[in-house]
């Protein structure tokens, strides 16, 4: 069960926000001050914290300045809860490593969303992270056993802007590592209409799936930028799973992964309309490839791609994004679409 550390000086408020996060599924710690705060964390590592600023004792900016600076706990989404809303309050949250704000009074909705907004957003992270270790995990798991010039030091391939690196119903020969670039996986229907089914940045691993399954590909890949691959032979692979059970697990970790975003794909799919699949779509970009220090995310990507990922028409798609221009949720240009309320797009309504 997700950990929550409510830290709130008024108890009114503090036994209210306890009984929101109750309901909803979330084992909650509250105290009543920053130093009764972080001695709880430090007890007990909590999954996300939501903090007051304006309590005695110790306010929110320190608590949230003791947080940060121990290892343990840096890595925890803090959030404020604030009647403060003056811009100078923000930014030195902000610049003091909040990751959100919530603004008093808020209701249910609001509080829930942006938690799970921020859980959501750390998940992947931590996910990415396994990610773009994995290949540093994979290089020491061989060492000593196999010759590493084999893959290691290999010069990488370059690929153009939308070139093809295999095709659907292929037999593969090669586990593919992305070191540069972006790359998408996508399926095309009898009548020559594409989904792309995924997506893959800087730091990954893709083409795993044919080859753990001993047959051909289900999908095919293809650059959306220039890029850079390493690319392992089938056969150092194929060893290196078969004699390393670290590596074999953490492709069995990717691969369920992988399996539970197609799964969410589909429901998506089925039942959300035209507006909430394309923000959505937007919303997958910004997570796959935001970095860290990037305060507004932009992308130059096609609307054709765009459209391939929500699964829409791109003639339905560009209305829906001038629909999003007017609404100032996003802005575009020269094929460069930019995000201006991401968390809009997230809570998009059916």
């Amino acid at each position: 069960m997700t950990k929550i550390l409510l830290v709130e000086d008024n108890t009114e408020i503090r036994e209210n926000i306890c009984e929101i996060l109750e309901l909803a599924g979330y084992q909650v710690n509250p105290a009543a001050n920053g130093k009764e705060g972080y001695e709880k964390a430090l007890a007990e590592r909590p999954d996300l914290i939501l903090c007051d600023i304006m309590m005695p004792v110790l306010d929110g900016y320190g608590l949230l300045h003791l947080i940060s600076k121990n290892e343990s706990l840096k890595d925890v989404p803090f959030i404020f809860l604030t009647a403060k809303t003056e811009r100078s309050d923000l930014r030195k949250g902000m610049e003091m490593g909040a990751d959100d704000y919530i603004m008093k009074p808020f209701n249910d909705v609001e509080l829930l969303s942006a938690i799970e907004s921020r859980l959501h957003k750390i998940n992947l992270h931590r996910q990415k992270a396994i990610s773009q270790n994995s290949y540093q995990a994979f290089l020491k798991e061989v060492e000593g056993d196999i010759d590493l010039n084999t893959f290691s030091n290999a010069q990488p391939a370059h690929f153009k802007k939308k070139q093809q690196i295999y095709t659907e119903n292929k037999r593969p020969y090669f586990l593919y590592y992305l070191n540069k670039g972006k790359i998408r996986t996508y399926k095309v229907n009898d009548s020559g209409k594409e989904l792309t089914i995924g997506l893959y940045a800087t730091g990954d691993f893709f083409g795993y799936h044919a080859l753990l399954k001993n047959g051909m590909y289900n999908e095919s890949a293809e650059t959306l930028e220039e890029c850079e691959i390493s690319m392992v032979p089938r056969e150092d692979f194929e060893r290196l799973i078969n004699n390393h059970k670290k590596v074999a697990q953490q492709f069995i970790r990717l691969l369920a992964n992988h399996i539970a975003e197609r799964e969410e794909q589909l429901i998506n799919l089925a039942y959300n309309s035209l507006r909430k699949r394309v923000a959505d779509a937007i919303v997958t970009l910004l997570k796959k490839y935001k970095q860290e220090n990037d305060l507004n995310f932009s992308i130059h990507i096609s609307r054709e791609d765009i459209a391939h990922i929500a699964g829409t028409t791109t003639e339905s798609l560009i209305r829906t994004l001038s629909d999003f221009k007017q609404e100032k949720l996003i802005e575009t240009e020269a094929g460069t679409v930019k995000i201006l309320n991401e968390e809009k797009l997230h809570s998009m309504a059916n």
